[in-house]
């Protein structure tokens, strides 16, 4: 550590050379004193230095030349037991904060489902898949990835509610009766949604849709709405021969069942079971 008095007795007798900013490691300084010895100038300047030296206050002389040598000599007088408590303290201050980010990130996974009390599960790609499919009008893809979805989930609203608006837009009448009817059986109750929906455009101007907003949204229920191994919905043919018996005209549904057997939506056991309830 540099001493004021040193520093002041070096300027005052070999000032001209510089030495005393050597001694203060103010080494371009001192080159420059030294260049300056043979005009003379150098040694009033180091007089200069001298008496500059002498009337500086101990301080200030520490603050200016001393504050590496103070600064070092704080840290080594640092008392290492405080420091000690202050890292554990900031390392279990850290620990504590992790822990509650791992919970909130938890109960996040576990929120309930807006659509009812069932906890959330895992991020569902397909879901997600198709519903970025159903923004790009790739009905299709969207009805396979949904389709897969609900093999994790078959309980899903939003599964069943997308998939009907995916194939009522693919014109499907039989899957999107079977998709709609099973979100409303899960909870789903915006009907308005249905009734507005532009996706269910096709649906609202089929003949069996009047019955199936009279029923509250629901396939009648004395005829169970199973889909097959293919996903096909199989049972909607009788459906939709038992909703024809709610025309007025007998002539009108007995030719309308006709239509339904040559499209092969009814078989000739079926046609003739309908007719038989007819004139019965």
């Amino acid at each position: 550590m540099k001493e004021k008095n040193t520093a002041g007795i070096l300027a005052l007798f070999l000032g001209w050379a510089g030495i005393h900013r050597f001694y203060l490691g103010q080494v371009g300084w001192g080159i420059f004193y030294c260049i300056l010895m043979m005009t003379g100038i150098s040694f009033v300047l180091g007089l200069i230095d001298a008496v500059a030296f002498f009337l500086m206050d101990e301080a200030q002389f520490d603050r200016k030349y001393n504050r590496t040598q103070r600064w070092d000599q704080r840290r080594t007088d640092f008392d290492r037991d405080a420091y000690d408590k202050r890292r554990d303290h900031r390392d279990q201050r850290y620990k504590d904060w992790r822990e509650r980010q791992d919970m909130r990130r938890r109960d996040w996974d576990n929120r309930p489902r807006s659509s009812g009390s069932r906890p959330a599960g895992k991020y569902n790609a397909h879901k997600q898949n198709g519903i970025q499919k159903y923004k790009e009008y790739d009905y299709k893809g969207a009805i396979e990835d949904f389709e897969k979805a609900l093999q994790t989930d078959e309980r899903d609203i939003a599964l069943h509610f997308n998939l009907a608006c995916a194939y009522s837009l693919e014109e499907n009448t039989e899957k999107t009766l079977f998709h709609l009817d099973k979100a409303v059986v899960y909870g789903f109750k915006d009907f308005d949604k249905i009734r507005n929906h532009d996706a269910f455009a096709f649906l609202r101007v089929q003949e069996v849709y009047g019955q199936f907003e009279a029923n509250q949204f629901r396939l009648p229920v004395n005829v169970p709405a199973k889909a097959d191994a293919k996903g096909d919905v199989k049972t909607v043919k009788v459906e939709e021969a038992d909703l024809l018996s709610t025309q007025p005209d007998l002539l009108d549904q007995i030719k309308k069942l006709g239509e339904l057997r040559e499209k092969g939506l009814l078989t000739e056991e079926e046609f003739s079971e309908q007719k038989r309830k007819l004139l019965g």
